[in-house]
């Protein structure tokens, strides 16, 4: 199993350190490339060919900005799903995040635009055929509801202490 993270310049690599961050706290291994659709294609198209003949569980993350060509080369090119995370640029207010959101007939990659959420979707995907790696997912995911109620608790608490108070 593997998430295969290409980056679309080198520019991106701190928002793609958020996404492997995530995939290793789940134990899921990953590489991470730099490679730009519209500047070096035919080097895009050996790398994922390179990598679409090993037959291991893959998924591919996309990180690249912009005009989003990376993600639609790729997915258009691989079996393995794609996850399309391009990082937010206030330079563009945002706008730039469309060239992710269409895409032509017949190339689907997802689009998820929080990298953390990225990860936890291939996560979810490669867990289709790892138990083991669904147990991680559920155990992870049943960490962020306790955490959520505890934080409830602890907000219900003050509030009735601040109540109390005041009564007083």
């Amino acid at each position: 199993m593997l998430v295969v993270i290409i980056m679309g310049s080198p520019s991106d690599a701190e928002f793609a350190k958020k996404i492997t961050r995530a995939l290793d706290e789940l134990g899921i291994p990953w590489e991470t490339r730099v490679a730009s659709a519209h500047k070096v294609p035919r080097y895009v198209l050996e790398m994922i060919e390179a990598y679409e003949a090993d037959p291991q569980p893959r998924v591919y993350i996309t990180v690249a900005g912009r005009s989003n060509a990376l993600s639609g080369l790729v997915d258009a090119q691989v079996s393995a799903p794609v996850i399309a995370c391009p990082p937010y640029s206030d330079k563009f207010a945002g706008g730039d995040v469309y060239s992710s959101l269409r895409m032509p007939s017949g190339v689907a990659p997802a689009v998820v635009l929080e990298p953390e959420n990225a990860a936890l979707l291939a996560a979810k995907m490669l867990g289709l055929a790892d138990a083991g790696l669904r147990a991680k997912i559920q155990e992870a995911q049943k960490k962020q509801r306790q955490r959520l109620l505890e934080a409830d608790a602890a907000q219900r608490a003050d509030a009735a202490q601040k109540t109390a108070a005041h009564q007083e």
